[in-house]
């Protein structure tokens, strides 16, 4: 029992890579035109690949994806399906929407991580207090995504927080978030998880440093650093994840 439980855990976690790459693939497929004005370089790289291989590949996964999933269960091909249809409808459209584009971007960040606690059947509440966690964490890192492609954003009439508000009113809610993940940091400290207790304890000087940054900073390397920064954090939780416990 244990041995299929690891099993569809194994799957479920394989499906959702597969799932990822192909969102970043047609991400960028529709962000080419702003690329060129915000990450020159990036865009050069990414784009070694014809947009016509791009697509290919795209399909590629998500045909992948869906054959992992149904290798765990019919639901979970039907989750995946929704799922690849969310990415592309964000990719698509929902990205150039006020407000809208960072909530269902982050949304699709953590979907995968709820499903598999509903798969799984875990509904401790650590779970939601690491859930809460990681969606302020991604909230805030696409929010600073947005502070550092705004010349991009503005260009191809991108309606995102920066544009809307300016540059100083979005610090502003980048560091009201910051301050609202202390919340679920100090009940997550407070559930004694192990090792993993450090990560959370390391996290609070951490984005103290990151909420520094962002106010003696205003360039677009600087904002770079930031997000830098915060998808480091993110991984340290990721990898932190196996010391639960120990």
């Amino acid at each position: 029992m244990k041995f299929f439980s690891t099993l569809n855990f194994f799957i479920w976690s394989l499906a959702t890579a597969f799932s990822t790459a192909a969102g970043y693939i047609i991400n960028n497929f529709y962000d080419a035109e702003k690329d060129k004005i915000n990450r020159p370089k990036k865009f050069l790289l990414e784009h070694l690949l014809s947009q016509q291989s791009q697509l290919v590949l795209y399909f590629l996964l998500n045909g992948a994806t869906l054959i992992a999933a149904g290798a765990a269960s019919f639901k979970a091909i039907l989750f995946f399906t929704v799922y690849i249809f969310g990415i592309w409808i964000y990719s698509s459209s929902l990205k150039r929407l006020f407000w809208i584009s960072n909530l269902f971007a982050t949304l699709l960040a953590i979907i995968p991580f709820f499903a598999v606690t509903i798969y799984f059947k875990n509904f401790e509440a650590v779970v939601i207090y690491h859930a809460s966690f990681l969606f302020l964490l991604i909230l805030i890192r696409d929010i600073v995504k947005d502070l550092q492609n705004y010349k991009g954003d503005w260009v191809r009439s991108y309606q995102t927080l920066p544009i809307v508000f300016g540059n100083l009113k979005t610090k502003i809610i980048v560091s009201a978030l910051i301050f609202l993940n202390s919340v679920p940091i100090f009940l997550l400290i407070q559930s004694h998880l192990g090792l993993m207790t450090y990560y959370f304890y390391f996290s609070i000087p951490y984005l103290l440093f990151v909420l520094v940054l962002l106010w003696i900073g205003s360039t677009q390397k600087m904002y770079l650093w930031i997000h830098n920064l915060l998808k480091i954090l993110i991984l340290l939780g990721v990898i932190g994840i196996y010391f639960m416990y120990k």
